[in-house]
């Protein structure tokens, strides 16, 4: 028999599976905490500068006359990441963006050749070591050179927790693991808005986010190797042995599981990142994927980014942008699986339908208390590329074949962490532009402005803060660079 056979005799997603993957479906939260980190431990805070009789030309000066009028604990207020150091919060956030991204390209195509278990396992293992150097770091440097490391991991288990949750079930539960996967990291985005507005001060608030990777290594350890993995590679009994392990977990009565034989994969016809682009059809393939993974992307990790921005609780923001990808993904399962509309009709659907959401936000004043707002805007357009970002990883996922599957993945990932690391730029970008669009349309129905008073010593622009003669305003310094889906 087939291996489609196979998993029909011994249960598509019988209780073993379902334990399997609701473990691996909940890392989700865990890497979900360790993405959005940086959002809540790099806050800057109001400030104060008291520059005296003269102007001062040091850091080591500003850290003198510097003080802090609001009761955050941060790195930035433990480092004094501000001014010329300001740079240094995004420049953490970067890090971990590139690291994800090298993370994607090594271990796609390293799993796909020794295995599923063994490269996930060594990845979650690094994470939960560096996430403790994080939480204990002594210096900026040893923390953004531990947010890198970090990201490395969490690019590479990411990318192999989500394929594990597809192999380990039959075809026709690939839509629900898959949607059930992205679902459960927009909840971790909500559990950390929530732990950081119980746990405030920065080490204690990366300690707790990161613990829980502990428990979930141990549970993984127990974890088989992906049949449809070991199948694929030429390794038949292997296959066979974990079926029926499985089969007996499912409490199924399987006598005769024998599954058609395959030659094992000769050395020179290992499947590489290669095939993506010798092969014509995946060639063509990858090349669309890679652009619409970068699109997903770019909106989402920009529109997220904006939740720093918005008034109000920076961690009620955080926990809004989380959970406002919920009602996404119902509509994904519903979609996807009638005949009418499919993968790639629903894909295109709810991206153009994001474009539209998110252009309209230039056309509508930021303050207008109405419901139809440029934030209410955003959300939508948050909820619409949501949607399409879990439709793609379920499509890429069935495009590539099981041997090329990780490699495939890993490369659709990179393009879509290039995407990542440019987004913090988009917030400012489309705050400048609506601020020009809106100060075009008021100057058009009202006279000219007044004229300023030269005394007046205080000053707010919307993309700027308060700047007194003596006192500077620390909103104006930097921006903070959230983490990203796996």
């Amino acid at each position: 028999m087939d291996l489609e056979e196979a998993y029909q005799l011994v249960g598509e997603f019988g209780p073993y599976q379902k334990r399997a993957v609701a473990v691996l479906v909940l890392i989700q939260v865990y890497m979900a905490c360790q993405s959005m980190l940086i959002v809540l431990v790099g806050v800057v805070p109001a400030y104060q500068i008291d520059q005296g009789q003269g102007s001062i030309t040091s850091h080591q000066e500003l850290i003198q006359h510097v003080t802090f009028t609001e009761d955050v604990n941060s790195i930035v207020t433990e480092w004094f990441l501000i001014k010329q150091q300001a740079y240094k919060v995004s420049l953490a956030g970067s890090l971990f963006f590139a690291g994800v991204l090298v993370g994607n390209v090594v271990f796609g195509p390293l799993s796909d050749k020794i295995g599923r278990k063994p490269v996930f396992l060594t990845g979650l293992f690094f994470e939960v070591v560096f996430g403790y150097m994080t939480a204990l770091a002594p210096s900026y440097e040893v923390f953004a050179l531990s947010r890198l490391l970090v990201g490395l991991m969490n690019g590479g288990i990411g990318l192999v927790c989500f394929v594990l949750t597809q192999e380990y079930v039959g075809k026709s539960y690939w839509a629900m693991t898959g949607t059930l996967t992205n679902m459960t990291f927009a909840v971790g985005i909500a559990v950390f808005g929530a732990l950081g507005y119980y746990i405030r001060p920065w080490r204690d608030l990366a300690t707790a986010a990161n613990s829980p990777g502990v428990l979930f290594f141990l549970l993984c350890v127990t974890l088989p190797e992906s049949p449809r993995w070991l199948y694929s590679r030429g390794q038949t009994e292997r296959a066979e042995e974990v079926l029926r392990y499985m089969a007996l977990r499912n409490s199924k009565h399987v006598t005769n599981l024998t599954l058609r034989r395959v030659g094992p994969a000769k050395a020179g016809n290992d499947p590489s990142v290669l095939h993506l682009v010798t092969h014509p059809v995946l060639r063509w393939r990858t090349v669309v994927l890679m652009y619409v993974w970068y699109a997903c992307s770019l909106v989402y990790y920009g529109l997220t980014l904006g939740a720093s921005d918005a008034s109000g609780s920076r961690y009620v923001n955080v926990a809004m942008y989380g959970l406002v990808e919920l009602p996404a993904y119902p509509l994904c399962i519903y979609f996807i699986n009638k005949h009418w509309a499919g993968r790639r009709k629903t894909m295109a659907s709810f991206l153009c339908l994001a474009g539209v959401a998110c252009f309209c936000t230039m056309l509508v004043p930021e303050n207008t208390g109405a419901l139809l707002s440029a934030t209410s805007l955003a959300l939508l357009g948050k909820l619409m590329v949501s949607a399409a970002f879990n439709i793609v990883y379920v499509y890429t996922s069935e495009l590539y074949p099981t041997v090329i599957r990780n490699a495939g993945l890993g490369v659709c990932s990179m393009s879509c962490r290039i995407g990542g690391i440019l987004a913090p730029f988009v917030p400012s970008m489309l705050h400048a532009l609506h601020s020009v669009l809106s100060e075009r349309a008021d100057s058009r129905l009202s006279g000219p402005p007044p004229a300023r008073d030269p005394q007046q010593t205080c000053s707010r622009n919307p993309g700027g803060a308060q700047q007194p003669r003596l006192q500077q305003d620390s909103r104006e310094q930097g921006s903070l660079v959230p983490g990203g889906p796996t």
